[in-house]
């Protein structure tokens, strides 16, 4: 018997792909990248969008995945940051640090391209 459970709200984007929204352990809850996918599966994007709407509906996402765990955005210790440009750096930063008051651990990484043509995607490890 496995000693994690497999995380599942509808509160949050629905999993692209074969991939849990999050694994919860006793101790930690691992999140997988939250794109800027609202809950119903539309899916934020340039020009409708700007990249601060977009950084908030990732986060969104991670803070509803994390409840469904029994955790919440101010458990986290790690966050990784996907940007397909770092031109997008500053105004992601803006939106983020409203949200992760507490300042966890962070890197934040430009890549060539993200799922469904996002420019940004969000993951994290939280405390249970």
């Amino acid at each position: 018997m496995a000693d994690f459970k497999t995380v599942f709200t509808k509160d949050a984007a629905p999993a692209l792909g074969p991939y849990s929204q999050a694994i919860a352990t006793s101790s930690t809850i691992y999140c997988s990248g939250q794109i800027p996918c609202t809950p119903e599966g539309e899916i934020l994007s340039q020009p409708t969008s700007s990249i601060s709407q977009m950084t908030e509906q990732c986060i969104k996402n991670l803070s509803a995945v994390l409840e469904a765990a029994g955790s919440s955005i101010s458990k986290v210790v790690k966050v990784n940051v996907f940007l397909t440009s770092m031109d997008n750096f500053v105004e992601m930063n803006g939106v983020y640090e409203k949200f992760f008051t507490h300042k966890p651990a962070r890197s934040c990484v430009a890549v060539y391209q993200l799922p469904k043509g996002v420019p940004v995607e969000i993951e994290c490890i939280a405390l249970a």
